[in-house]
Order: structure tokens, then C-alpha cells, then sequence
């Protein structure tokens, strides 16, 4: 599924795929997500899933691509991989849970990044919303902070963004109120 794109020429891609992206759920999907994803054609998960629930009912809303974190349990862990590596309408994407964030990569993955730097990477872990790009490796960083409300984090996030042709544009960032 995707977006239409009119205008183009045969030999460029004829869909936008809208990403709806959020991270350290730790059990807790919070409602106001389902109307702010409403429109996405996939949801990405960098982590911290904390329940089969929620991810049985982000899968029954919308496709989901998703990576365990250091919080989920084995029953998550059978379904979901550490990382993901793919590529989404031209933009070659790696998800994980705990990856740090430029000039402070996470050891297990900053020999990858360094040698094979992907063109948009996600990871969550730190509850922290950030968005960088790292000049050095050409890649955009995000981690769309945390969506629970378990965590030192005040306000809890997530991102909504789209990729075409290999071009990443319209961020929007989604503050879902305080945690509590």
C-alpha cells in the first residue's frame, strides 16, 4: 500500500510509504497513537515492546516492522530480530534497539555502521527524542524517544515521517502528553 505519486517518470517509484515510528513502549500503547497513525502504511518499533499485547495490536492496525529491546522477554525475542536491516523506497534503513546516536555509536553495531553506513538510522533505548544527521557517515539518526509511560522521560513521543525515492521529508514529531 501506498500513496500515488502523479507526475513521474516510468523509471521512478510511483509510492510514498508514510512511516509512523515510536520505540520503549514497555507494555503501554497509548491510544492517541491510533488516530495520530491513522494514515501510515507501516509502523516501525525500534524496541522495548514490553508486552505481546501491544505488538499483536499494532500488527492487527497497520503492517509493523519491529526489533526486540533489553526489556523484552523471550516470547518477543522468538518474533522479532535484534536488528533489521531494509530497504524502503530507496532509503536503505537499519532499526534497532540500543545504537547510541552520532560520535557515540553502541558498540555492537558501530563497526557496521562505520563500514556500511545505512542511509537512515533508528534506535531507541535512550527515551530521549533526537533527530540528527551525521555529516560524517551521511546518515539521518533518529530515536523517537519513548511512547510508554514507564521511564525517566516526562513526555512520552513518537515521529510520523515519509520516505519516497529515496528522499526522507516530513518529519512530524507527536508529543502524546505526560507519562503519567
Amino acid at each position: 500500500m501506498g500513496y500515488y505519486a502523479s507526475g513521474l517518470n516510468s523509471k521512478d517509484s510511483l509510492f510514498m510509504q508514510l512511516i509512523g515510528l515510536l520505540s520503549d513502549t514497555h507494555g503501554y500503547l497509548n491510544p492517541s497513537l491510533y488516530d495520530f497513525f491513522k494514515d501510515v502504511d507501516q509502523i516501525w518499533h525500534a524496541g522495548d515492546i514490553g508486552s505481546e499485547d501491544v505488538l499483536d495490536k499494532l500488527e492487527a492496525f497497520k503492517p509493523v516492522r519491529a526489533v526486540y529491546g533489553n526489556i523484552d522477554g523471550a516470547t518477543i525475542r522468538r518474533r522479532l530480530k535484534e536488528t533489521q536491516r531494509f530497504n524502503c523506497e530507496g532509503v536503505d534503513v537499519m532499526l534497532t534497539h540500543i545504537g547510541g546516536y552520532p560520535g557515540k555509536y553502541a558498540v555492537q553495531i558501530k563497526r557496521e555502521i562505520y563500514a556500511n553506513p545505512p542511509k537512515l538510522f533508528i534506535c531507541g533505548h535512550s527515551h530521549i527524542l533526537k533527530v540528527i544527521n551525521d555529516k560524517a557517515l551521511g546518515l539521518l539518526h533518529i530515536n523517537p524517544g519513548a511512547a510508554g509511560k514507564y521511564g525517566f522521560h516526562l513526555v512520552s513521543t513518537a515521529i510520523r515521517f515519509s520516505i519516497h525515492n529515496g528522499d526522507i521529508t516530513g518529519l512530524e514529531v507527536i508529543e502524546l502528553g505526560s507519562k503519567s
